[in-house]
């Protein structure tokens, strides 16, 4: 590589860190690993674009022998030093080649794993088609069925599957179901009769084998939701509105959200700077369960605080996500479970200890109670928590045991004779 090419692989680099948001000490760091990762090329007659996984190694080879003889013994985290030298070696390779690690070539698939495919193809067209399910619950039916056709092995083979009997599944599930509590074994055996009445629909077994497997009964509302306490709730929002930094000023709107609204955490990730209606003053929601949406009214503190947040500490750039990570480089976070430690730090940061969820949903339901207790109607109520039907409203009435209390007959005392 001759040296003018060297210096505009570092520049673009330089450039890319620069648009990303990364500190100056941080385009720093990728900089120092960049040249010494484009001289081992040049040394072996290679380039950035010709270089292969292989060239990667042997470069991660030269640097623990050259950590060990400058320092006399290996790293001590030998994951934190990798990752400093990889991470700049991917991104330059993929400014490069336009993606890194190269496609690898596609495996070939076996008669049983292309006989899967077709099945789960047409599975995935009968829940959408017949039944008109959600595509996530498609995707978790798929998943189930694709474990479960892989968990019977070899009596999974077209001429073999024919045959199933009631032993291969229960030989399955005593497995799968191991350690399980009983909503997730009920969830799987539910997902498995619907798998087993579509393969017995399409004469793929011999007997609706449906019908054979049971699961825990579980009844309507028999759990109790974890719910903050609404002074929990103040003391958490007031700790962390006395943290100005960017983090703080992020995660002070995004509770600010699910404390008003009741949202859900997907809810929240999902946001985008275009449903913001800061003319109209309304926030569009796009509820993640159900698939609707909801135009809420953009309140005042809520909407304080998003503001404060977008003109104070969200960091400029193309991302149309309204919260994005901290780190660079600037993204959206990729699904609403990435919300949980962020809403576990702050009420620890609180000293908040709740007894049940630690997560965004604690917040819907405290939410759920304050609407209940004011006295605001179940349709109400499930319109601005975005259910579909007042029956996942009346889940709950269960938390506001107060007023329960409040209602309840006296027990009679006992008469002595």
């Amino acid at each position: 590589m001759q040296q003018p090419e060297y210096g505009t692989r570092i520049e673009q680099l330089t450039t890319h860190l620069y648009d990303q948001g990364y500190s100056s000490g941080a385009r720093l760091r990728y900089q120092q690993v960049a040249r010494r990762f484009l001289k081992y090329l040049y040394e072996h007659a290679r380039t950035a674009e010709t270089a292969l996984p292989a060239d990667v190694e042997g470069f991660l080879r030269q640097e623990r022998r050259a950590y060990r003889k400058r320092h006399g013994h290996a790293p001590p985290s030998i994951p934190k030093w990798h990752r400093q030298r990889i991470t700049p070696v991917r991104t330059i390779l993929r400014l490069a080649q336009g993606q890194w690690p190269p496609a690898s070539e596609p495996k070939q698939e076996t008669s049983r794993e292309l006989f899967h495919r077709d099945l789960l193809k047409g599975y995935d067209l009968w829940m959408d088609e017949l039944r008109g399910l959600a595509a996530a619950t498609r995707v978790q039916r798929i998943e189930r069925a694709h474990e479960f056709l892989s968990g019977l092995r070899e009596r999974s083979e077209p001429n073999r599957l024919h045959e199933l009997q009631v032993r291969d599944i229960d030989a399955y599930l005593a497995f799968r179901t191991e350690g399980l509590r009983r909503k997730s074994i009920s969830d799987l055996t539910s997902d498995l009769r619907v798998f087993l009445r579509y393969l017995y629909g399409r004469n793929t077994t011999a007997r609706d084998l449906s019908t054979l497997v049971t699961g825990p009964v579980l009844y309507a509302y028999e759990g109790i939701p974890s719910a903050l306490q609404a002074e929990d709730v103040k003391k958490v929002l007031a700790t962390t509105r006395r943290d100005r930094t960017p983090g703080g000023r992020r995660d002070y709107a995004i509770l600010m959200l699910l404390a008003t609204y009741g949202l859900r955490s997907g809810e929240i990730t999902a946001l985008r700077l275009d449903d913001l209606n800061w003319k109209n003053e309304v926030v569009l929601v796009r509820h993640s369960k159900t698939g609707t949406s909801s135009k809420l009214p953009l309140l005042l503190e809520p909407g304080e605080a998003l503001l404060n947040y977008l003109e104070n500490a969200r960091p400029r750039c193309a991302v149309r996500e309204v919260f994005l990570c901290l780190n660079a480089p600037h993204r959206a976070f990729p699904h609403g479970t990435a919300l949980y430690d962020v809403i576990r730090r702050r009420l620890d940061a609180a000293g908040i200890v709740p007894h049940g969820k630690k997560g965004p949903h604690a917040f819907r339901h405290a939410r759920a109670v304050s609407l209940l207790r004011a006295a605001v109607p179940l349709k109400e109520i499930g319109d601005i928590l975005g259910h579909r039907s007042t029956l996942s409203t009346g889940a709950y009435l269960k938390l506001a045991t107060e007023d329960l209390r409040g209602v309840a007959l006296e027990l009679p005392r006992r008469v002595s004779p």
